[in-house]
């Protein structure tokens, strides 16, 4: 287990850091305890935070921007509502979690997905064969309703959350 405790001046530390720490073979656990503390030149009011972050997802292609709801409370951003893809709830996040003045962004957009169940265990099977970082063989797919569970041995985190990332 990694304890990763320190303040940072810049919220993408903060997520580097994490990033590393998953990143070590052998880590099966991060706790962290990071605060991002941005000194006073660089006070942003939660209003400035929820105007700039509902700007930069209008200007993100990627994002239907009329799905998702902002809310920002002591400079978390809260991210909620449905999309259809998985890469457009990461992209909702990255674009935000750089903005001046953001602590951290809680991501709670669904994904409404519409693939019959069926074809959901064989799509993420095969996602796990093209990525070479995820060994196919070690892992296996249940579906349970609308559910997918992985269960299997990684040698990582990070190949944990590259395991999770594919499946979608």
């Amino acid at each position: 287990m990694v304890t990763l405790t320190s303040f940072v001046d810049e919220f993408p530390k903060k997520v580097a850091a994490e990033k590393a720490a998953k990143s070590i073979a052998g880590v099966k656990a991060v706790a962290e305890d990071i605060i991002v503390k941005y000194g006073d030149n660089y006070k942003t009011t939660d209003k400035e935070i929820a105007k700039a972050a509902v700007r930069a997802l209008e200007l993100n292609t990627s994002v239907p921007r009329e799905k998702l709801m902002v809310k920002v409370d002591d400079g978390y951003i809260f991210l909620s509502g449905e999309l259809k893809w998985d890469y457009q709830k990461n992209a909702a996040k990255n674009t935000i979690q750089n903005l001046q003045g953001v602590k951290g962004v809680i991501n709670n957009i669904t994904i409404y997905k519409e693939t019959p169940p069926t074809e959901v265990a064989h799509k993420i099977m095969e996602a796990f064969k093209r990525s070479a970082d995820i060994d196919a063989n070690t892992i296996t797919v249940k579906i349970e309703g609308h559910t997918a569970i992985l269960t299997g041995t990684v040698n990582s985190l990070k190949e944990k959350d590259d395991a999770t990332r594919a499946a979608f």
